[in-house]
């Protein structure tokens, strides 16, 4: 059955659970005619829950009596936390909520019994990711912290080093190599120990990675780390320059950069959090790093798109207003807005707004994001709501593409067809292959039934 959308007035969309189409608004060559079947949809920032017998397979063998083991959360002993170096640390249920009830939601810690499979599970992820007609995605790290933070805050670092390096086999060896063409290699970096980051990027960089996580904001991370200015991750810079992999600046880490009035609580931040990438960006930006390497690239991971529009015109007249300072932190003969083009990369889930300032970022820096398993996500209907977003902004189908997937396998220099070919990539074709993946809206109770019911 169709649902009927007025775009602006003057457009229809018609959008289903399976494909939405419009009378086009643009004529000539321009006009947008794409089906949504025959998207293709690749998402720079999804969330994976550690599988329980990560640290079994990957830990150092003379160090597995010190390795993280799953034990009962002190909050909720019914539910399992990974416990390291004297540390607890579970999953909040909002890093899980895909397909629960709403009413279900909440920050409380959950366990692999309550949660849908494919939040841990790689196969049945694959599964999940076919029924929302995702091609490909990136998964970010969970327990040791979306880029290593929750390790590297630990006291023994050459604990916190081993299990870096046993997420890392894990995620960037053993995933992207057991399900070929479906997931973008990201991989996290012990931040604490420079020479040892980079090693483990050339380490990395030697598996296939294609892009690691560090800290947005590093000196806003637990004790602190230094800023990118004060040449502490230059070596890292390097690293990443010399091996072609992008740095991914997850927004997380920099909340506490944002002071909020007593009784504010995480949805204040979840709003806020534009504000975190505008920080990072603006850090990275004045920071003099592109002058020393200029191919760095930075995607900025879960912060939106809108924001940035009014940032480059701020930076654009900073720079002509405030010459007087002799100040120069942006390779000779560019402008921030020129930098921004070349060196970095945002996303969105949606935004219906932000893609309508996409002519002044440039089309070729946005790209598209899922965030499952967490609460933003727009799975299992993400083709739908996109498409409702690119035809009322009038995209045409070169940046739809672009957006969808394009971008992003510029960016992160990684081929999307090299394993499944175009036809068998798009929306249509995936879904085709997941039409008996239950999708519907499932209890915490229920997914427990059934894990207990699974088990010897």
């Amino acid at each position: 059955m169709w649902n009927v959308i007025l775009v602006h007035g003057s457009d229809i969309l018609l959008c289903d659970r399976d494909r939405c189409e419009r009378s086009p608004r643009r004529t000539g060559e321009e006009r947008t005619q794409m089906n949504i079947d025959d998207m293709v949809m690749i998402s720079i920032d999804d969330h994976v829950v550690e599988p329980a017998d990560i640290f079994e397979k990957y830990f150092p063998k003379s160090l597995m009596d010190q390795a993280p083991r799953l034990t009962a959360h002190p909050r909720n002993p019914n539910v399992q936390a990974w416990l390291f170096q004297d540390t607890v640390v579970g999953s909040s249920g909002l890093n899980a909520v895909v397909s629960w009830p709403k009413s279900e939601w909440g920050m409380d810690p959950t366990g692999y019994a309550e949660m849908r499979p494919g939040v841990y599970d790689m196969d049945m992820r694959v599964r999940d990711m076919d029924a929302n007609g995702t091609l490909a995605a990136t998964l970010f790290a969970t327990f040791p912290g979306f880029a290593g933070t929750h390790l590297a805050s630990l006291p023994d670092k050459k604990l916190s080093l081993a299990a870096c390096k046993a997420f890392n086999d894990w995620v960037v060896g053993e995933v992207p190599n057991a399900h070929p063409g479906r997931f973008i290699p990201l991989g996290i970096i012990p931040f604490f120990d420079v020479d040892e980051s980079v090693k483990e990027i050339a380490r990395l960089a030697a598996m296939g990675c294609r892009s690691i996580s560090i800290p947005e904001t590093p000196y806003g991370v637990g004790e602190g780390y230094p800023d990118f200015k004060s040449g502490y991750w230059d070596p890292i810079f390097k690293a990443c320059v010399d091996n072609n992999i992008v740095l991914s600046l997850h927004i997380g880490g920099g909340f506490s950069l944002v002071k909020r009035p007593e009784g504010f609580n995480i949805d204040d931040m979840m709003v806020l959090t534009p504000l975190i990438s505008t920080i990072a960006a603006n850090d990275v930006m004045l920071s003099g790093v592109f002058q020393k390497f200029p191919d760095l690239k930075f995607a900025m991971s879960e912060g939106g798109v809108g924001w940035v529009a009014p940032w480059l015109d701020r930076l654009e007249r900073h720079i002509v207003n405030q010459s007087w300072t002799g100040v120069s932190f942006l390779p000779k003969g560019m402008t921030p807005t020129d930098v921004w083009r070349k060196n970095f990369l945002a996303c969105y889930i949606t935004e219906p707004s932000g893609l309508n300032n996409r002519d002044h970022l440039g089309i070729d820096t946005i790209a598209w994001e899922c965030d499952y398993p967490h609460s933003d996500s727009t799975w299992p209907n993400s083709p739908e709501m996109l498409m409702e977003e690119l035809v009322a902004s009038e995209c045409t189908d070169e940046e739809i593409d672009k957006i969808t997937f394009g971008n992003a396998a510029r960016f992160f220099d990684w081929d999307p067809f090299a394993h499944i070919p175009r036809e068998q990539a798009t929306v249509g074709a995936l879904r085709a292959r997941a039409t008996d993946v239950d999708i519907s809206e499932t209890s915490k109770t229920e997914y427990r039934r059934r894990y207990e019911l699974a088990q010897p």
